[in-house]
């Protein structure tokens, strides 16, 4: 009996191991310096990782990219289309795949300072196969930029142990070019021909995976960066994807930029490693057609549209498991970088889950809370088909401690089942709370020309509406002063943009500068909304009866407007306290003025930039010896030169 129930013990303890799952890492890029090749149009930066044995068994692979200032040039400036490439597997005598794993549209970075630096990242799993042993990855820089500015880039392939969902049976290349839109003479259609292919044996699933984004300014439509277009995509001649090629940007959690980062664009934003395509299709054996097409198009005029597509279509085996569901991600509450926009946040949790399953998710019963605090469970019920995902809002507050916390996430009981392998249904993310603030204060909003465009509203933690102000009662160029008295409790501060250029954005000096701010009672600063924020900003607070704000804690609220402008711009400043303060105004990277001032806490300074040469223009302001902002300014020419 003893060896049975050693054996009984010995295998009990190994699937509990099994579902603990292990996550490595292989850092390919470490702070790697990366600058244009103005006379090719592009610089590679290959790197090799030692990736796990081709026999480990691997549940996702996640690959994190980070940019940041470089520690001996100034941060670039545009926005470049780069690529992300899986060049040789097993060694530098190994097999040659050349896949594209990801795109990233680098961000406008000339207004971030030393130190700053901001993460993206990307499921790369259906490369699994490839991504094993010794393997060379490249990452290939765009662009026509000088040698004076830069990035730091560091590749992280962030590794999860376990079960496949998928077992992987082929790869089929499709379209990997950048082709012409809208030219008679290269017709696209004409290129981007139907692919055949042959199921692999056992193969059941059709994955296509997509990246593409549209690049160029033609006329009349500015394809095809600028214009909006459809795409099919086609098995065996029916239609399993149909969708518009536009995302807005107004909404990138990167935000402000030095350059037009609110503009919508092709499928793509600057600041942005983008998201592939997938599409599953469930397939019979034998032989199959692919095929993609675009929105006819003709270009008149300045013909240099180009779409630039990575495209391949993976086989895997029939799925074995039914029920199978993971947490893809915990959104609110979260520190990550991606989620700056709905963060802090002190009620609804927010949360994605994908169903990972053959049948279809229909319910799940998610326990979750802060640690240290009593958990709450949620019965969630719906639809999911395979690979789907499932945004879903948790009701009630955040309960927090000061500062610091993790919150957590375990999902159980997918359709009233066992889960397929739970290692990835519990996560933990650290979070910051919000801050405390008076329960009495003042809110000041000067509207800019086009308060049509704005809404400004109070929500408690029970989601009524305790204050607002709708686009119908406000009028252009008007300051609103309001007194605003709570009860203790949670709330979020809410300013949207319909048109998605914020109260102020500097490449349209027309529609005005305006702002947000808060004020205690005895008129300090307490906070201050980014009036370049594009679609809107949120603040999350809770309201404390006869809290006194930290007045030594430095708070500054600043505008610089207008910033397209061919003579004169004017920088305000109101703080909580009194500075010294330093401007500096800089040409393409090079100080061509300082200004020293000192005892500043509310005040406005003109300047004078009619002499100043021709380039990018940033005005810095220091407080007290550190920098508290930057902003870009454009000159332009005079109408009468």
């Amino acid at each position: 009996m003893k060896p049975v129930f050693f054996l009984l013990l010995l295998a009990s303890s190994l699937m509990a191991v099994a579902q603990k799952p292990l996550v490595t890492h292989v850092i390919t890029h470490n702070r790697t310096t990366v600058i244009c090749d103005p006379k090719k149009g592009e610089n590679a930066y290959p790197a090799w990782g030692v990736f796990p044995s081709a026999n480990y068994p691997v549940r996702k692979i996640t690959m994190n990219l980070r940019l940041g200032s470089p520690d001996s040039l100034h941060t670039a400036h545009w926005d470049y289309l780069d690529h992300i490439m899986l060049r040789r597997k097993g060694g530098v005598n190994g097999s040659s795949p050349d896949y594209e794993l990801g795109r990233m549209l680098t961000p406008y970075g000339s207004i971030y300072n030393k130190g700053w630096s901001w993460k993206w990242q990307v499921d790369v799993t259906d490369f699994s196969p490839y991504l094993r042993d010794s393997v060379e990855i490249e990452y290939i820089h765009t662009g026509y930029e000088d040698a004076t500015v830069g990035w730091a880039l560091t590749i992280d392939f962030e590794i999860l142990s376990g079960p496949p969902v998928l077992v992987p049976l082929g790869i089929v290349p499709l379209w990997n070019k950048g082709y012409k839109y809208g030219d008679t003479a290269e017709k696209i259609e004409d290129h981007l021909l139907p692919v055949e292919y042959t199921s692999a044996p056992g193969a059941a699933i059709s994955r296509i995976r997509i990246q593409h984004t549209g690049h160029g300014m033609d006329k009349p439509r500015g394809c095809s960066e600028f214009c909006s277009r459809w795409r099919d995509i086609k098995l065996d001649g029916k239609i399993i994807d149909h969708r518009n090629m536009w995302k807005d940007c107004g909404d990138n959690p990167l935000y402000p930029q030095g350059g037009t980062w609110i503009y919508d664009r092709a499928y793509w934003c600057p600041g942005d490693l983008q998201m592939p395509d997938v599409i599953d299709v469930f397939t019979k054996p034998g032989k199959h057609e692919v095929s993609l097409q675009m929105e006819p198009y003709i270009a008149t005029g300045n013909i240099q549209a180009v779409e630039n597509i990575s495209a391949y279509l993976f086989q895997y085996a029939r799925l074995k498991q039914k029920t199978d569901v993971a947490i893809e991600a915990i959104m609110v509450p979260n520190d990550e970088q991606r989620f700056f926009r709905l963060n802090p946040a002190g009620f609804t949790p927010r949360l994605s889950v994908r169903n990972l399953g053959s049948d279809n998710l229909r319910s799940l019963t998610i326990v979750y809370g802060t640690d240290g605090f009593e958990k709450k469970t949620f019965f969630w019920k719906g639809d999911l088909p395979f690979n789907q995902v499932a945004e879903i809002f948790l009701p009630g507050e955040i309960r927090a401690k000061e500062g610091q916390n993790s919150f957590g996430v375990l999902l159980t009981k997918p359709n009233g089942r066992k889960d397929a392998w739970t290692g990835d249904n519990e996560m933990h993310v650290s979070f910051t709370a919000p801050d405390k603030y008076p329960s009495e204060f003042v809110l000041q909003l000067l509207t800019n020309n086009k308060p049509q465009d704005n809404s400004v509203y109070l929500v408690n933690s029970m989601l009524d509406t305790v204050f607002q102000k709708t686009p119908g009662q406000l009028e252009p160029r008007t300051v609103y002063t309001d007194t605003i008295r709570l009860a203790a409790g949670k709330y979020a501060l809410c300013l949207t943009d319909s048109a998605g250029d914020g109260l102020e954005f500097w490449a349209e000096p027309r529609n005005g500068d305006g702002y947000l701010r808060m004020f205690d009672m005895k008129g300090n600063l307490i906070h201050a909304f980014e009036s370049d924020c594009g679609n809107g900003e949120m603040l999350s607070f809770t309201a404390v009866p006869g809290f006194i704000p930290d007045t030594t804690q430095a708070k500054y609220a600043f505008s610089l407007y207008p910033r397209l402008v061919s003579d004169k711009t004017q920088l305000s400043v109101v703080s909580n306290r009194v500075s010294d303060m330093t401007v500096l105004i800089t040409v393409d990277g090079v100080v061509w003025e300082k200004h020293e001032y000192k005892g500043v806490k509310n005040a406005g300074f003109s300047y004078d930039l009619d002499h100043l040469p021709a380039g990018r223009i940033v005005v810095e302001a220091l407080m007290d010896g550190v920098s508290k902002f930057k902003g870009r300014i454009n000159k332009r020419r005079q109408r009468n030169e």
